[in-house]
């Protein structure tokens, strides 16, 4: 993983990741021609655009814990925009940060480089 900016970390196969303060981890897109799934991305490294919405879901505290009743607590959900270097997390997101637009943090050492 190097540096793309202070914001963005490029991965071999044409990945790019940002740090996601909601899920205070990284998420991962893959852009450019190569397999799988692709996101459409501007080019800009310190105010990246990614289309479509990057849709992350994960095992969170909860998830596959029997809620009662035979009720399983689902995976948690990160869903967002990510559009001229900010994140608009969208309403089925399961963090704390559904709702709030904010800036794509600095990398500062998360992760490792």
């Amino acid at each position: 993983m190097s540096a793309a900016s202070s914001i963005l970390r490029t991965v071999q196969g044409g990945g790019l990741m940002f740090w996601c303060p909601g899920c205070d981890g990284a998420h991962l897109v893959q852009v450019g021609d190569g397999p799988g799934q692709r996101w459409g991305y501007n080019g800009d490294p310190v105010r990246p655009t990614f289309t479509p919405s990057v849709l992350v879901t994960y095992n969170g505290p909860d998830a596959g814990q029997d809620q009662g009743g035979g009720h399983f607590a689902p995976p948690a959900v990160c869903h967002s925009f990510v559009t001229d270097g900010r994140i608009q997390f969208l309403a089925d997101c399961t963090h704390a940060m559904v709702g709030q637009t904010v800036d794509i943090p600095d990398w500062n050492g998360k992760g490792s480089e």
